[in-house]
């Protein structure tokens, strides 16, 4: 057997991320997507949708489907814009701002327990390292999404398939 590489590391952490999430989120209304707008509200303020949308790099239709959900459950609302009648701002109402708390609080929680497993001596250099990890892959994201654009077109139509199943899949959610 061979010693695991990071990158192996980085996909069971990203594994166990998401198992737990879909346990969390089980039963209840909410899911990753739906949190995802959540937590862009929680750290924005009241937002307009098209701003959601390009934050969470999904379409507006998207959004719309995903606030609504939100709106139904008592999450959100729309109210209207304070200098621009023609718009509409989504807030969190009580409901979402407690699960906003709750989930702040419970992240803050899980920081703690997990960076419990590192040697303290070490803390600030794994903070570092995982930064710098999430920046270059970042970075490596942004440059495939921006070759894809220049890509020829069977490639553009294979990315705009698959942006469109990961629009679906967030619909679903």
């Amino acid at each position: 057997m061979h010693e695991p590489l990071l990158l192996d590391r980085l996909l069971q952490i990203a594994d166990l991320f998401q198992r737990d999430m879909s346990r969390e989120y089980d039963g209840t209304q909410l899911s990753a997507a739906r949190m995802g707008v959540l937590w862009t509200i929680h750290h924005a303020g009241p937002v307009a949708q098209h701003t959601i949308a390009a934050t969470l790099d999904v379409s507006p239709r998207n959004v719309t489907g995903l606030v609504d959900a939100l709106e139904a459950a008592g999450y959100v609302q729309r109210v209207p814009h304070p200098t621009d009648r023609r718009a509409r701002l989504v807030e969190l109402t009580a409901a979402g701002a407690a699960v906003m708390d709750r989930t702040v609080r419970e992240h803050a929680e899980l920081n703690a327990t997990l960076l419990d497993a590192v040697d303290e001596a070490d803390r600030d250099r794994v903070g570092t390292a995982i930064a710098a990890i999430a920046d270059r892959l970042a970075t490596m994201v942004a440059g495939a999404a921006a070759g894809a654009e220049t890509a020829s077109a069977p490639a553009a139509a294979a990315a705009a398939a698959a942006d469109g199943a990961a629009d679906s899949e967030a619909r679903a959610s």
